[in-house]
This record gives structure tokens, sequence and C-alpha cells, in this order.
């Protein structure tokens, strides 16, 4: 049994690989654009017209994780609501956490608790991407 993410960006999804490239080092490991459909007409009656360039699916790669993603419905604005869950990234030590925490919550993300000693970890935080996806940075406990 595999459970993975799938996060729903409704409208933002290659803007969000880009950031995750940039912040973090993803790499798109698969792309289908919603005109690529093998059937383009299911897709024509949920989309908003202009929508055949949106991702349809994608498979992107943080370090050993696969993570899925698409434009959803292409709602636009703030459609896009991740709640009820963070994704947690685990590096090694606590530089690294500084570093990775600082490129999550740039261009427009949030720090909800600074990269701090714990008594588990190194450097443990939490933060909001521009996306509005919830993240845990931990340096992973040697």
């Amino acid at each position: 049994m595999l459970v993975q993410p799938y996060l729903f960006f409704e409208g933002r999804c290659e803007e969000a690989l880009e950031f995750y490239k940039k912040a973090v080092g993803a790499e798109v490991t698969m792309l289908m654009r919603n005109k690529e459909s093998p059937d383009p007409e299911s897709a024509k009656m949920k989309l908003p017209p202009g929508s055949e360039n949106k991702v349809m699916h994608c498979e992107f790669r943080i370090g050993t994780t696969v993570l899925l993603a698409s434009d959803g419905f292409c709602r636009g604005g703030d459609a896009a609501k991740f709640q009820g869950f963070s994704l947690t990234i685990g590096v090694a030590d606590a530089a690294a956490a500084g570093k990775v925490a600082a490129a999550l919550s740039s261009e427009g993300g949030r720090v909800e608790m600074p990269q701090e000693k714990t008594f588990f970890s190194e450097s443990f935080g939490m933060l909001v991407d521009k996306f509005g996806v919830n993240w845990i940075v931990i340096a992973q406990p040697k």
C-alpha cells in the first residue's frame, strides 16, 4: 500500500512546480496538460475556457518522496485550500533546516513557528508557503 499527497493548485500548478524546484530542488518526473488528455471531452465539461494548457496531472520528486499535483478545476484565486495537514520535510541538520524553511516561506509565505531546538530535534519549525501549503521542517535526529 502507498499513500501519496495529491495537491490541487487551482490554476497555479506550474508556478508551484517552479517555486519548489528553486526552493527545495524538486524534480518534475511527469507532466500532462489538459490538451493532452486521452479523453478531452470529459475535461472540457468541468474546466473553464482557456484551461487547455493547465496541468491535468503531474508527478514531482522532493528528495525520495513522489508527490502528485494538478491545476484541479482551475478556479483560481484562493480556491486552493490546504487545511488539516502539513507536508513534513526532514533534513540533515539545523543549518539545512533553516535554509529550507527560509526558501519555502519566501515570496509571500509565512512562518508559523520559527526553526528552533526542541527536545526531539536540533531544529523544528512550521510554515505556510505562498500557495497555502503547510510545511513542517525538521532536522532529523542523529
